[in-house]
């Protein structure tokens, strides 16, 4: 059995060096005009100060003027860099055009405006929920087809991106998230097929999922969340805007498809990869080989997200809980303790994989 495996893990390796698309591609950033939408605070905002550090031109759209002007004030004084800013609201298909008409030919475009409101959908207004699908998706969809046909025309011919900035709720659906994740879910599928739409133009797509981010929007959220909500979307921990940035903007710039931010959203990318595509064919041979485990991982996080349901609602009427339901972040740790040490390591080697091998 061992001696089968060590003969087929090189064919493997080999098959998936020639069958994986698109090919390893690198976004240059540097003198390149970079479009943000959502710029004006948070994950924006830090996005566009990583991209002027590394050279970019930045434009930065949102619908608070008076924000946009403090944003490129911050970017003028961290890195002595203007940058041009738009109001526009995303909704609106014709005022985000004219934005991006008046702000020329985009090289590389992060879609990354989003609103969330936590509710049960049974409690939530359809106003809000609406609200939400029209910024998070059709908002997306406004900025896009008014970007392409500029982007489509641009005189340098070099690699172009299109990334979309969803969120770990865009994996697995969370209590109280019913709306949100929708929103954030559909904008997989718009990648999938514009990556396939716009590939023969040297336009290369990316999807960077977040997990909580400290943002004014997010405290602002923790205030109405669920307490079910709380208690389950805990498992991933939160991070920084400034470090999401930074891992979303190395996403973009190798080409990738999909760009976790931290150690579970790459386990939540291999256990959800499906039919997306895969440029790096050493990811594809961790897919391939950890798709079963990560499925078991992740049956013992739906039994202990159900049974951390069940002892609520049995609470809350007043009854004990049958089974103690675990600390979420400890109890996803736990599970793969034993591997990350491993795991971190491909997942460096993945990256001087995509430094040394491009067409």
């Amino acid at each position: 059995m061992v001696l089968l495996s060590l003969i087929l893990l090189p064919i493997l390796l080999v098959l998936l060096y020639f069958i994986v698309r698109p090919r390893p591609v690198t976004i240059p950033i540097k003198n390149r005009h970079v479009f943000i939408t959502g710029g004006s605070s948070g994950i924006g905002l830090a996005l566009a100060q990583q991209a002027a550090s590394h050279g970019g031109r930045v434009s930065l759209l949102a619908r608070s003027l008076n924000k946009l002007q403090e944003a490129k004030e911050s970017i003028r004084r961290s890195s002595g860099l203007d940058v041009s800013i738009f109001s526009a609201d995303v909704r609106d298909y014709d005022a985000v055009q004219k934005a991006v008409n008046d702000a020329g030919p985009i090289d590389v475009l992060i879609v990354n405006q989003g609103v969330f409101v936590p509710q049960e959908l049974e409690k939530q207004g359809l106003d809000e929920i609406k609200f939400m699908i029209d910024v998070n998706l059709m908002g997306s969809f406004n900025v896009i087809k008014a970007a392409l046909p500029l982007m489509k025309e641009r005189k340098d011919r070099l690699p172009a991106s299109i990334s979309l900035i969803s969120s770990q709720a865009g994996q697995v659906g969370i209590y109280g998230y019913t709306a949100y994740s929708a929103s954030k879910f559909g904008l997989r599928g718009l990648a999938e097929a514009l990556q396939q739409e716009v590939i023969a133009d040297n336009i290369h797509v990316s999807v960077v999922y977040p997990p909580d981010t400290d943002t004014p929007g997010f405290e602002k959220e923790n205030e109405v969340r669920p307490e079910l909500t709380k208690l389950l979307a805990g498992s991933s921990g939160s991070m920084k805007a400034d470090e999401v940035a930074k891992k979303a903007l190395d996403g973009i710039k190798s080409g990738s498809f999909t760009v976790p931010c931290n150690f579970e959203g790459h386990m939540l990318a291999i256990a959800t990869a499906g039919l997306s595509p895969q440029r790096s064919f050493l990811m594809a041979f961790i897919e391939v080989a950890s798709v079963g485990v990560l499925r078991l991982v992740g049956l013992f996080l739906q039994w202990n997200w159900y049974q951390t349901i069940e002892n609520w609602h049995a609470k809350k009427i007043g009854h004990s809980p049958r089974v103690l339901e675990m600390d979420h972040h400890y109890f996803f740790r736990l599970l793969l303790l034993t591997s990350r040490i491993s795991w971190m390591r491909i997942f460096d080697y993945n990256k001087f994989h995509h430094s040394i091998f491009r067409n």
